[in-house]
This record gives structure tokens, sequence and C-alpha cells, in this order.
């Protein structure tokens, strides 16, 4: 399936949603967030799809927000912006909530909104000449939507301050902050990642789905009896799920 602005492509199990906006740097705006969510809410239901690797076309990743588009929302109502803004709010928490191993690729330039995308990915790995920058304030505006992921990554205390500066920052230091989790050489980006999901596909599609959740529940929840029950119910579920008696019996038999 091939439309202006986002490619989706299924190979192998995989399904590639190439952001295809590369004359303005993959910028995204209304409609380009909607078919985003669309195509992940339909990776979701489709069982021959067990990893989405979200890449883009060009030279960048994306310059984050389309400015016309935000421009043009400035004549919409207070209402209307609220519901534009659920929008991406929605595609976020859409992206983040996946069931299956999600992947970001990045090059070039990742900047604000864009960096959200990175945020709600379960791997991200940038090429060594990657750049990010929270650049909001600079046009009057907050990295509001995107703030739960990306300080969940990063933290708070250095969320205050490349929210607040605005300054570039390149992929090592990314790699620092937690935003990413490796850096490639630019010719090798994709290689890596096709490394990545065959390492991911080598387990059990039920067992990573169970794991992210897992995460998420653990990561949300103090450590109180409730949390301790919770896990150890996720345990016996994946003891006695019948994918795992058999990879349990395959694995004896071939270590014997």
């Amino acid at each position: 399936m091939t439309n202006q602005s986002l490619l989706i492509k299924h190979e192998a199990k995989l399904c590639h949603l190439t952001l295809n906006k590369p004359e303005i740097h993959n910028a995204f705006d209304d409609k380009l967030i909607k078919e985003l969510t669309l195509a992940l809410e339909q990776a979701k239901r489709d069982p021959k799809v067990e990893i989405v690797v979200l890449a883009a076309h060009g030279k960048n990743f994306s310059a984050g927000a389309d400015l016309n588009w935000m421009q043009r929302m400035a004549s919409f109502s207070y209402e209307e912006n609220v519901q534009d803004a659920q929008q991406l709010a929605h595609l976020l928490q859409t992206l983040d909530n996946f069931p299956k191993p999600t992947l970001a690729l990045v090059q070039g330039a990742a900047l604000g909104g864009a960096i959200g995308l990175i945020a709600c990915c379960d791997f991200a790995i940038a090429a060594e000449h990657a750049y990010f920058c929270f650049s909001e304030v600079k046009l009057g505006l907050i990295p509001a939507v995107i703030s739960p992921y990306v300080i969940r990554a990063i933290g708070e205390r250095q969320a205050r301050r490349y929210f607040l500066t605005a300054e570039r920052f390149n992929a090592n230091q990314a790699l620092k902050l937690g935003l990413i989790h490796e850096i490639s050489e630019a010719q090798k980006l994709t290689e890596l990642g096709q490394f990545i999901c065959q390492q991911l596909q080598a387990n059990c599609p039920a067992a990573l789905a169970q794991a992210k959740k897992l995460i998420s529940a653990v990561n949300n929840s103090p450590l109180a009896p409730a949390l301790l029950h919770y896990t150890c119910q996720e345990l016996v579920q994946a003891r006695l799920r019948d994918s795992t008696q058999l990879k349990l019996k395959n694995f004896l038999a071939k270590r014997r």
C-alpha cells in the first residue's frame, strides 16, 4: 500500500511504516497523524505482523510538526485545537501501548514531536550524524503532548535543560540520555535494524507481548503486595502457555 505521505510495506512478518515527505523533511500534519494511527491499528490486528519498524525517506527522520499546519490551526477555534491535539495524543498512546515490538530507525534531524515518536518505540537506533532538538519554545510552543513519553525516557532533570534551551544534541548525547539504544554508521542503519528484528523473531510473540505489558505495569506501580501478586500471576500464565511448554521441550531436547 502506498500513498503520498506514508509508505506501508509488509515483509517477513515485519510492517515497515516509512514517513514519505522528504521535500518538507517528513514534517507531519493532521493527515499524516491519522494515516500513521490507522496503520498502527491495522498492524495491531494483523496476526501476520510481529514487529513494526518506523523509518523515514530522505535526509531527515522528521522535522516534527508542519509549521503550515500549526499556522492553519491558529485560525481554528479552541475546541477544534483541542480535538487536533488529541489526535496526536492518540497516535502517541497507540504507539506506546502497541502490543508488538516497535523499532525506530533515525537519520538526520529528529525535531520536536518526532522525538515523541522515537520515545514511544521499544527500540531506537540512530545514524551517527543524527541530531535532535526540542525546538518548540523557539516558536512560542511547548513539547506538551510528547512530554510524558520523553520525560520517561530521559528523566525530568534532562528535560528541564533540553525543553528550555531548545539546543541541538547529537546521537552520542541522545545515547547518554537514554533516548536511543545504539548508534550506527549511516550506511549500516538498516542492516542493524534487521539484526535487531532477527533477534526479536527468535523469541515467542506471546511472551514479547506479555513482557511489554509487564514493563508498563511494574514501572507505574509501587513495590507493594498487589504488584508482587501481579508478577507471580504473570509468571504462572507464561509457564502454563502451550507455546511455552513446547519451547521448553524443544530446548531440553536440543540440550540432551
